[in-house]
C-alpha cells in the first residue's frame, strides 16, 4: 500500500507545468496547462498533500493525494475562490474570531471565498453539492486519500484557474479516528460535531499572486456556478447526513471485506 501510494504521489508531483501561471484565453486555447497546489494543515489537523490541476480548454482534471486525514471518514473538498478578480487565500488562526481555537467553516469562508467546484467522486460538481458527503471521498484506514476526476468547467474558471484553490474538510483534534463533539457543535448544524465540517487543509496554486481579502467580503457567486453553500438552511440539510453517511460507508466496507473473505 505504501509503495503504491508513493508511486502515485511521485507521478502526481512530476506532472509538467505546461505553461506559465499568467493564464489568458489565448494561452488556454494553445494547449494543456498544469498547476500544482501544496495542501497545508488548518486547525492543527496534521493533514497535508498535493493537488494537481490539468486544464485543457475547459476540461479540468483534478488529482489529489493527501495524508493525515481522519481515517474512514468522508472529507468534503472543494475548489474555492473568485473568477471575478477578487483576492482570496488560505486562512490562518487569525480567522478564529471567537477565539475557541478552531477556524470554523463560517470563519474561513470570508478568507478562502465561496465554492466554485465541489470535488465529488461522481455526479454534480456545482456548489449545491458542497455538502454531498455521500459523494465525497473517504480517507483510508491510514488517513490517506487519493482522488481523481475530470470535469468540464466554464470559460471563466478556465481563465482564472490560477486564482482558485483547494480546501478539504474534516478534523480529528482528539485523535480518536472519528467525528465527535470534542470541540463542540458544527456552525453549520448544531446537531453535528464541529470536527465533521471544519476545514482541515488548504492550498493555493503554486506561484499564484496573493492579494488582500476584498473589503466587501465574500462574493455572491460566479458565472461558473450557483451561489454556493451560503444559506445556513441549505448547508444544514446537506450536513445533516454527514455522520450517518460516514457510518454507512464504514459498514458497507466491512460487509464487502467479509464477503471477499
Amino acid at each position: 500500500m505504501t509503495a503504491k501510494r508513493t508511486t502515485r504521489l511521485a507521478a502526481l508531483v512530476a506532472l509538467p507545468m505546461a505553461l506559465a501561471l499568467g493564464t489568458s484565453t489565448a494561452a488556454t486555447a494553445a494547449g494543456p496547462q498544469g498547476f500544482q497546489i501544496d495542501l497545508s494543515q488548518l486547525n492543527n489537523s496534521g493533514a497535508s498533500g498535493t493537488a494537481m490541476l490539468s486544464l485543457d480548454g475547459t476540461e479540468l482534471t483534478v488529482k489529489i493525494e493527501s495524508q493525515g486525514l481522519t481515517p474512514g471518514q468522508p472529507h468534503a473538498q472543494h475548489i474555492h475562490g473568485s473568477t471575478e478578480g477578487h483576492d482570496f487565500t488560505c486562512p490562518d488562526i487569525t480567522a478564529d474570531k471567537d477565539g475557541d481555537g478552531i477556524v470554523t467553516t463560517s470563519e474561513g469562508l470570508p478568507v478562502y471565498g465561496n465554492i466554485n467546484i465541489s470535488l465529488t467522486v461522481d455526479g454534480d460538481t456545482t456548489p449545491d453539492s458542497g455538502l454531498a458527503v455521500d459523494r465525497m471521498p473517504v480517507a483510508e484506514a491510514d488517513g490517506t486519500l487519493s482522488y481523481e476526476r475530470t470535469l468540464t468547467v466554464s470559460q471563466d474558471v478556465a481563465d482564472h484557474i490560477q486564482d482558485l484553490h483547494v480546501v478539504q474538510h474534516g478534523i480529528d483534534p482528539n485523535g480518536n479516528n472519528k467525528y465527535d463533539f470534542g470541540v463542540g457543535k458544527s456552525d453549520l448544524d448544531p446537531k453535528l460535531p464541529q470536527e465533521a465540517t471544519a476545514p482541515a487543509a488548504c492550498g493555493l496554486v503554486k506561484g499564484a499572486a496573493v492579494g488582500s481579502v476584498p473589503a466587501g467580503g465574500v462574493e455572491t457567486g460566479t458565472t461558473a456556478s450557483t451561489s454556493g453553500v451560503q444559506s445556513r438552511g441549505m448547508a444544514a440539510v446537506g450536513a445533516a447526513t454527514l455522520v450517518a453517511a460516514a457510518g454507512t460507508i464504514v459498514v458497507t466496507r466491512r460487509r464487502r471485506a467479509a464477503q471477499d473473505g
